[in-house]
């Protein structure tokens, strides 16, 4: 079956031609004009990934953005945008936003940045249940369990864990606890409220405690694309997550090291 686009944008050029480009790239394409009918068409019949416009009338795209993902939508959103600035670009973000591409916009990278969103969110994407990934710093152990470092294992000191399906695996490092299946993380006995990217971010970092990882790795393994040097994606998540992690009187978990990249580690 075709991956199914639902395409907003107002300027009927543009969407023709968007249209008729992701028809021939081998989308199933649904254009429509405007954010209200953007909202209907999502709800009738919700998309593989959403691409759109944030300045239409009525209801932008940063409108639609926000109210799918208050319902909870985690479909995939692209934007397009002709606003340049940082701080455009990080109000698209914080909508819930997964990537954007600035007008005027090359075809390729809009295919390009389609790709790395679907493989994201693909089956094939998700670890399977069951197996074990313990880069250095990291341990991945039963639930309710905690391995130490003799290789005997130890009831957890973490808060009660909620109920999880029999196999189900967790990560821990830096005093953070993550369940992948689940698709829930905690500090301590907090537990983090989350997007999919800041989810996918974090559980990349956690899987490498210990380990600098540069700019080019995570936007390859987060975006798919690396947006270049001059991209600020990566800072403003990171910014995101420390808000999120970060507590008064606690170490900072997440530390730049200037020039290449981060790493996590509890100082």
């Amino acid at each position: 079956m075709p991956q199914t686009v639902l395409l907003a944008e107002d300027d009927r050029a543009i969407r023709h031609a968007l249209e008729r480009a992701l028809t021939l790239e081998g989308y199933q394409v649904t254009a429509v004009a405007d954010g209200v009918e953007a909202l209907a068409q999502a709800h009738k019949s919700p998309p593989d990934v959403l691409v759109l416009d944030v300045m239409m009338p009525g209801i932008d795209g940063l409108q639609v953005c926000r109210v799918l993902r208050a319902e909870g939508d985690r479909t995939p959103i692209l934007m397009l945008t002709a606003l340049v600035e940082t701080a455009d670009r990080i109000a698209g973000l914080d909508a819930g936003a997964d990537d954007y591409v600035v007008k005027p916009f090359d075809v390729e990278e809009v295919f390009a940045r389609l790709r790395a969103l679907l493989r994201r969110t693909s089956p094939a994407a998700e670890t399977p249940a069951g197996t074990t990934e313990t880069p250095a710093g990291t341990t991945e152990t039963p639930t309710g369990t905690t391995e130490t470092p003799t290789g005997t294992t130890e009831p957890s000191a973490a808060p009660p864990r909620q109920p999880t399906a029999p196999g189900t695996r967790q990560l821990e490092a830096a005093g953070l606890r993550m369940d992948p299946q689940a698709r829930r993380a905690w500090r301590g006995s907090r537990e983090l409220e989350l997007t999919r990217t800041e989810f996918e971010l974090l559980e990349l970092l956690v899987r490498n405690a210990g380990i600098v990882l540069d700019h080019s790795t995570i936007y390859d393994r987060i975006w798919g694309y690396d947006f270049g040097p001059g991209s600020k994606n990566l800072a403003v998540y990171v910014g995101y997550l420390r808000r999120k992690l970060d507590e008064p009187g606690a170490p900072q978990l997440i530390h730049t090291v200037r020039g290449v990249g981060y790493v996590l580690r509890e100082d």
